[in-house]
C-alpha cells in the first residue's frame, strides 16, 4: 500500500502571531514555521500504518517556496520515504491545492490519501474533501481511529452530538482529527538521514495545472482583547448581569 501525505508550512503553533502595520497580511518576518500540526498527526497515522506492515510506501508532498523543504525534511526524519516539492509562490487557495494535489495523485496513484482536517493558518477545512471530490474518491473526514481490514479504510469520526464509523473502499482520502494519536518527536540520527532522502521537485506548469485566485484578502485584524472580569458580590448580581448585560440569558 502506497500512502500520500499532503504537508504544510505554517507559523509554529507556539508563537503570538503578529499583524502586518498595513493590516494585509500576518507578519512572517523573523517567525519560526513549523509543519501544521494536524499534518504531523497525519504523518504520525501514516508511519504507524507502515510499522504495522500495512503500508510499504509513505510520500509526503507540500507546496510552497524553497523554505517548504524543510518540512518535507522533517516528515522524512518521521518515517516518511520519499517527498514531492510543489514550487509556488504566495498564498494558493484551497481548490488550486486541491486541483495540484490531484494531478499528485494521478500520478502516484496511492491507496490512501491521509492530509490534516485544517490548517492553523487559513483553518479552511476544505481541502481533503475538495480533493476527494476531484478523485472521485471516498472520504472519511475529522477522524479520530483509522484501521486498514480487507482493502477497506474503517474510519472513526466525529459528528456534531456523537461519532460515527464509516467503512471506505480504497483508495481513499482520510482527515486527520486531534483525538487520532500523538505525533513523536525526530531523532537526531534520523533527521540526519533525512537530508539524503530524495525531493522531487515540480512545479504548477509540470502537472498542467494554472493557478489562479479567486479570493482576495481585505485586511487583516488582530481579535479583540478581553474586558477585565468583575466580581459579583451575590448570585441575584450575577444574574443580573448575564441577562441585562452580557444577555446570554432570558
Amino acid at each position: 500500500m502506497k500512502i500520500l501525505v499532503p504537508v504544510k508550512r505554517v507559523i509554529d503553533a507556539n508563537i503570538k502571531v503578529r499583524v502586518s502595520a498595513d493590516n494585509s497580511a500576518v507578519d512572517l518576518n523573523n517567525v519560526k514555521m513549523s509543519m501544521n500540526p494536524f499534518c504531523e498527526i497525519a504523518v504520525e497515522e501514516a508511519v504507524r500504518l507502515k510499522e504495522k506492515g500495512i503500508a510499504s510506501e509513505i510520500v509526503a508532498i507540500t507546496i510552497g517556496d524553497e523554505k517548504s523543504q524543510e518540512q518535507l525534511r522533517t516528515a522524512m526524519a518521521l518515517g516518511v520515504d520519499r517527498s514531492i516539492w510543489i514550487e509556488q509562490a504566495g498564498n494558493i487557495e484551497p481548490l488550486s491545492i486541491a486541483k495540484l494535489l490531484k494531478a499528485v495523485v494521478d500520478k502516484e496513484s496511492p491507496d490512501l490519501v491521509i492530509l490534516g482536517k485544517q490548517s492553523i493558518d487559513g483553518d479552511n477545512n476544505q481541502v481533503g474533501q475538495m480533493l476527494a471530490a476531484l478523485c472521485n474518491m471516498p472520504q472519511g473526514t475529522f477522524a479520530y481511529k483509522l484501521e486498514i481490514e480487507d482493502g477497506r479504510a474503517i474510519v472513526s469520526r466525529e459528528i456534531d452530538g456523537g461519532e460515527q464509523v464509516v467503512s471506505l473502499a480504497l483508495p481513499a482520502v482520510v482527515t486527520t482529527d486531534l483525538r487520532l494519536n500523538e505525533p513523536r518527536y525526530a531523532k537526531l540520527p534520523d533527521i540526519m538521514k533525512a537530508k539524503k532522502k530524495p525531493i522531487d521537485h515540480l512545479t504548477p506548469a509540470d502537472l498542467g495545472i494554472e493557478i489562479s485566485s479567486s479570493l482576495k484578502t481585505l485586511s487583516v485584524k488582530e481579535p479583540a482583547g478581553r474586558s477585565a472580569g468583575v466580581i459579583v458580590n451575590s448570585a441575584q448580581e450575577l444574574i443580573d448581569k448575564l441577562r441585562n448585560e452580557a444577555k446570554v440569558i432570558s
